[in-house]
């Protein structure tokens, strides 16, 4: 069972996906994740990447997002963020893009979106494979004064040359690293401005 933790929403109990391919982020993670992001997801307009049961950008609205984006490949994970979002009455603030995540990227830059904060939660195996960080770059949906975190594990590390790394968080073999939309033109060894351990 998974329960909103924060916000307008808090104590509201979120479907879970009945797959092995979906891992909701833990209360302790999530709870972390927004006690950093602070006042920054106020009227924000945030992307929540590789959704899942969509309790992070869930979780966002309520804690006062404007509006939030979930981008989920997996056709009964979209349909339960669509029933998480009902069951919280938010139905009109997100937007649910049942599509790959790459896919999905490419589209919204054509369309000229850009995100205040972006969250990503891929399967460990698809960073190795396809760098989303890269594929965000290009396409220019995260705004200058944006941030993007990404949950990986503690043996991957997320490539410098997109954009400058500005803090990392670890959690055991879970790790949270934020980076600002500020992009970098070469990769540099002393990216991080502040660790919590």
């Amino acid at each position: 069972m998974i329960r909103i933790i924060g916000g307008r929403f808090k104590g509201r109990k979120l479907r879970m996906v009945p797959s092995p391919a979906v891992r909701p982020l833990p209360a302790k993670l999530r709870g972390s994740l927004f006690n950093i992001l602070q006042s920054r997801v106020v009227d924000s307009f945030f992307l929540d990447g590789f959704a899942g049961t969509g309790s992070v950008g869930i979780e966002a609205l309520s804690r006062g997002a404007s509006r939030v984006v979930f981008i989920e490949e997996l056709p009964q994970a979209a349909r339960i963020i669509e029933a998480n979002l009902a069951k919280c009455q938010a139905e009109d603030l997100g937007l649910v893009l049942n599509q790959e995540f790459n896919r999905a990227i490419i589209e919204l830059g054509k369309k000229g979106v850009k995100f205040d904060l972006i969250f990503l939660d891929p399967p460990y195996k698809l960073l190795e494979e396809r760098n989303p960080l890269k594929v965000i770059r290009k396409r220019g949906v995260l705004k200058p004064t944006g941030l993007l975190v990404i949950r990986h594990h503690r043996h991957y590390q997320p490539s410098p040359r997109d954009f400058k790394l500005v803090r990392r968080v670890d959690f055991g073999d879970d790790i949270f690293s934020f980076y600002s939309g500020e992009e970098v033109a070469a990769p540099s060894g002393n990216d991080i401005s502040s660790t919590d351990d």
